[in-house]
């Protein structure tokens, strides 16, 4: 058995906890069997749940930190505050204290950037979708800038929010730029 030498924590919403389609066809699933093929070593641990907002994911964090002790913490929420109406600034204290939390803990952190409909409202919307950014920026943490670029829509699920299980490999390589230099 090949020794991991590393460990990625995606913590995510149903988007990463592969909603409506098989585990095994997510993007963190097709993730580990790429590390996998590639001789890494590297252990990733899926730590998503459907329903989960900026709020659960900090609260979750630290025992995951303690738990799992990741090097690179790949934290993927938001979509479910927006869905919500939350407050951006609520959201980006969120975020914030989730990416200072794990860089305190040595981790290396990537930040996934969401949209929410435009039914939420134009400026709600924008306010939205440049969270991500402040939050990298502020935080010197890494992001990808949106989770769904390259996205059409026959990649989403009837539901009009859940990527199909083809759009995962569309997911996968938007991270996997980011991540990569990550990587021992």
């Amino acid at each position: 058995m090949r020794e991991t030498n590393q460990t990625i924590l995606v913590l995510g919403d149903s988007i990463s906890a592969a909603y409506g389609i098989q585990r095994a066809q997510g993007w963190v699933a097709r993730l580990e069997a790429r590390l996998d093929q590639r001789g890494r070593g590297t252990r990733v641990v899926n730590a998503s749940a459907g329903g989960w907002t900026t709020k659960d994911g900090l609260a979750q964090l630290p025992r995951l930190l303690d738990v799992h002790r990741p090097d690179v913490v790949i934290i993927e929420l938001g979509g479910n505050d927006g869905l919500r109406g939350t407050p951006v600034h609520s959201i980006r204290a969120n975020l914030v204290t989730m990416v200072e939390t794990a860089k305190l803990r040595g981790a290396r952190v990537i930040v996934v950037g969401m949209d929410v409909s435009p039914n939420m409202g134009h400026r709600y919307r924008e306010e939205f979708r440049d969270v991500y950014t402040e939050v990298a920026d502020t935080s010197k943490a890494a992001l990808v800038p949106s989770l769904f670029a390259g996205f059409d829509e026959t990649m989403l699920q009837d539901d009009d929010i859940h990527p199909t299980a083809e759009a995962q490999s569309v997911i996968l390589d938007n991270i996997w730029p980011v991540l990569q230099p990550m990587l021992r």
